[in-house]
């Protein structure tokens, strides 16, 4: 798979770091209200079931929940829109980012997230400068070693419909258009996988390698930022470090 497992050291970095600090209830609010616009239910809105999974693991209440989703569906109403859009940006040593957001706002959270830029190193680009690098799609990871070989699940995410599929070190990675996640998703699992993660995500077409470990803290440190924001959902970059410096992070 072209440019995902190459920096999946720092993927693997970040993602101990936002499993300890957790994305705030605010954010998670704003992803089931979009999620429920398509429908209520659980059971048959894979996304809406996906935001509300990821909202407990983070010990969001109940009610928030249970607000959120009558917020998406028109049956609570506030006055509040939530819209989503995708702010491009530069960053330091050559990388570039893209910042996925949901806000109430677009005009706040442009100017958040110019600020957090110009005071690490960053500037926010154009429409159009930034996204072309980066290809759209649908991530799955599936375990290895719970009854299912890396043959097995390669062949039943094939037959499901994967675009891409590759075996790495403890799990087996499946590539797909967006659309087409979560129908993936189900098939791996009707055919007894067990998935590890599943999302949409931006890949970059090409990576820029970093050699430098304090460069390297610099752009860790500026994604921190960004996601810290509160309508700030996601932060994808192009980006790569050698398992050497990984370590020193």
């Amino acid at each position: 798979m072209s440019g995902h497992s190459k920096w999946h050291n720092i993927q693997a970095r970040k993602s101990v770091t936002d499993a300890k600090k957790g994305q705030s209830y605010s954010k998670h609010s704003k992803l089931i209200e979009v999620a429920a616009r398509s429908g209520g239910d659980i059971v048959t809105n894979a996304t809406l079931r996906s935001a509300v999974e990821r909202a407990k693991a983070d010990g969001v209440p109940n009610a928030n929940i249970e607000r959120s989703i009558k917020k998406g569906t028109g049956e609570l109403k506030d006055g509040s829109v939530i819209v989503d859009g995708l702010y491009e940006a530069f960053g330091p040593a050559g990388t570039v980012l893209l910042a996925d957001v949901l806000t109430d706002n677009k005009n706040r959270s442009l100017q958040s997230i110019k600020l957090i830029l110009q005071k690490n190193g960053g500037a926010i680009g154009e429409s159009g400068t930034v996204a072309w690098m980066f290809d759209k799609v649908g991530l799955i990871e599936v375990d290895l070693g719970t009854g299912k070989n890396a043959e097995d699940i390669e062949l039943a995410a094939i037959d499901a419909g994967a675009s891409d599929v590759s075996v790495e070190e403890g799990y087996v990675e499946v590539r797909t258009e967006p659309s087409n996640l979560h129908a993936v998703k189900k098939a791996l699992e009707t055919a007894g996988c067990t998935v590890k993660k599943s999302e949409i995500t931006y890949l970059p077409k090409n990576t820029v390698k970093i050699a430098d470990v304090e460069k390297a803290k610099q752009i860790l440190h500026l994604i921190d930022l960004l996601e810290e924001d509160d309508d700030v959902t996601n932060v994808f970059s192009n980006f790569e470090v050698d398992d050497a410096i990984a370590e020193m992070l």
